[in-house]
């Protein structure tokens, strides 16, 4: 799995704001949204197109439009839950699914508790949200239980990551993308 560091002066600042506990509720959700929409820009850089005709005033021409399938956007509950209305304001065509995982503390293995997506992931791109990146282990599990549904991409989006969950990211998921074409 690729790690891109989104390295901006805004979100530094928002992430900032995010972490002080002096922030309140209503900002902290704002924030979280602004956040969002600023990692979520960065994210969907690569979203897949396709040529679209379109009459302007001057004339004809071929713009783009997002292809299909719509991308899936995937918030890992609950925590996931407070990213996805600054990703859906990006992506608002964006198809959106849920997935409940809980990690056992004692075996560390997560299960899923929950989940509502479509049956079959084949082609899709998806974004999954999660807020915290610690070890990086849920995010990975995460991405193993869509490569497991034929998922074709997944772009995990951490809010706030940790160095060391990074390379956890990258290490494991060598296995899922392997099992699946990225």
């Amino acid at each position: 799995m690729r790690v891109h560091t989104a390295d901006h002066r805004l979100i530094h600042h928002k992430l900032t704001y995010l972490r002080d506990k002096r922030t309140d509720s209503p900002t902290f959700r704002r924030l979280t949204e602004e956040l969002m929409i600023l990692l979520a820009y960065e994210a969907t850089r690569d979203v897949r197109v396709e040529p679209f005709a379109i009459e302007t005033p001057v004339g004809p021409t071929t713009g783009i439009k997002l292809a299909n399938p719509k991308p899936l956007i995937v918030p890992i509950l609950r925590a996931g839950l407070g990213m996805l209305e600054g990703m859906v304001r990006l992506l608002p065509s964006a198809e959106v699914g849920f997935l409940g995982m809980q990690r056992n503390e004692e075996t560390l293995v997560a299960t899923t508790y929950a989940n509502r997506l479509p049956e079959d992931l084949t082609d899709r791109q998806v974004f999954v949200l999660d807020p915290m990146l610690a070890t990086g282990g849920s995010m990975v599990d995460a991405i193993r239980f869509l490569v497991d549904r034929g998922r074709a991409t997944s772009r995990p989006l951490p809010c706030s990551p940790r160095r060391r969950g990074s390379p956890t990211c990258r290490r494991r998921s060598r296995t899922s993308s392997r099992r699946s074409p990225s």
